[in-house]
């Protein structure tokens, strides 16, 4: 194994640890770590069909980092204008209060909006919830893809 191999098995190591510590970019450095070895190898190992599967994993990994509160606001019933907001004040406050200021900014900032908009604690409260589960269940998500592109890229290297 050379050099490169161990800087992507590195780099899609610490994209497991990204996905579950705020402040780095998990699903990116996983992909960051394919191309990587397999600009390294002259575009020729791992194959084309195993590079493009695991991009694609990485692709919806990153779409889930960084898409899953406006989502999840979305689906629980807030509104478009509301789920954006959330999405920046909750990446805001994740800068001030690491990954509790991402919930709490989502959370809060739907609450406020919804029940400004609509006088309704249980039904703002219960879109708040939504929310929250979504973003708390994007990091199990993000956890699963990135150790599923690790696994993947040790089968298509090592194997």
């Amino acid at each position: 194994m050379d050099l490169f191999f161990w800087l992507a098995l590195a780099l899609l190591v610490v994209g497991v640890a990204g996905s579950i510590l705020p402040f780095l970019p998990g699903a990116i450095l996983s992909v960051v770590g394919v191309l990587v070895y397999w600009w390294s190898t002259g575009f020729s190992d791992p194959g084309l069909l195993w590079v493009f599967s695991l991009l694609v994993v990485g692709l919806i990994a990153i779409v889930t980092d960084y898409g899953a509160g406006v989502i999840a606001a979305r689906v629980g019933g807030a509104s478009t204008r509301t789920a954006i907001l959330a999405g920046v004040v909750g990446f805001v406050l994740l800068f001030v209060l690491g990954p509790i200021g991402l919930v709490l900014g989502v959370a809060g900032t739907v609450f406020v909006i919804e029940y400004l908009e609509h006088q309704d604690t249980h039904e703002s409260g219960r879109r708040a919830l939504y929310t929250t589960i979504g973003v708390l269940a994007s990091s199990v998500v993000q956890v699963l893809l990135t150790v599923s592109m690790l696994v993947g890229f040790v089968v298509a290297v090592v194997l």
